[in-house]
């Protein structure tokens, strides 16, 4: 079942993002492809759709509008009833004529609908209510994982206290007793030489 539900939240991820995609090229053109790390979460790449999306809705104020309609007024974005009967102020030869008069244009749109279905198509509203079931979980493991990340934020700055107190302790100190050992040494050396020094010039004398 888990493993089900991860396939589901992926396979949902890829297509929002796949709509976004297409909605960025259209208003910005071709852009390079996104690289993306294996092991992103799924909440790191649902708030980076989040924060391209509000971005999108920031530059391009009719996208915030037709939000706010779709908030407002939801059913006028579901399609009619299919046994919904047409608007009673238009003659049936008034209404043959407008559908007319847009059959040139009938293949090439059904064309387009076909090519966007095809590259993006809808999610199983099953699987889309499985993923919003999922959200708790998601913010539970994304909060696990900020945990996480602060135990080895602690355990980092930890193990730097440690290895500066060793530093400090044994090879600054060995550093120092190894410094007095050669200044002993030093001052031997030069005793031996002002003692054959003297031999020298007794041995000179005589």
């Amino acid at each position: 079942m888990d493993d089900t539900l991860d396939k589901t939240t992926l396979a949902t991820i890829s297509l929002l993002e796949a709509r976004l995609l297409r909605i960025e090229h259209i208003l910005y053109g071709p852009s390079p492809p996104r690289s993306k790390s294996a092991a992103e979460s799924a909440s790191t790449s649902l708030a980076d759709l989040e924060r391209r999306f509000a971005v999108l809705i920031r530059r391009y104020r009719v996208y915030a509008e037709i939000l706010k309609i779709y908030k407002a007024y939801p059913s006028l974005f579901q399609p009619p009833p299919a046994d919904s009967a047409p608007p009673t102020e238009l003659s049936a030869e008034a209404l043959r004529a407008t559908v007319l008069s847009y059959a040139a244009s009938f293949p090439s749109t059904a064309s387009a609908l076909t090519a966007i279905t095809s590259d993006t198509p809808v999610p199983d509203p099953k699987l889309s209510a499985e993923l919003a079931s999922l959200v708790p979980r998601m913010k539970g493991v994304e909060a696990t994982q900020l945990a996480q990340e602060a135990d080895i934020a602690e355990l980092r700055a930890r193990s730097e206290r440690v290895m500066r107190a060793w530093y400090e302790g044994t090879v600054l100190r060995y550093g120092d007793v190894m410094a007095g050992v050669e200044g002993r040494f030093e001052k031997l050396e030069m005793a031996v030489r002002r003692t054959e020094k003297l031999r020298e010039l007794e041995k000179s004398a005589i």
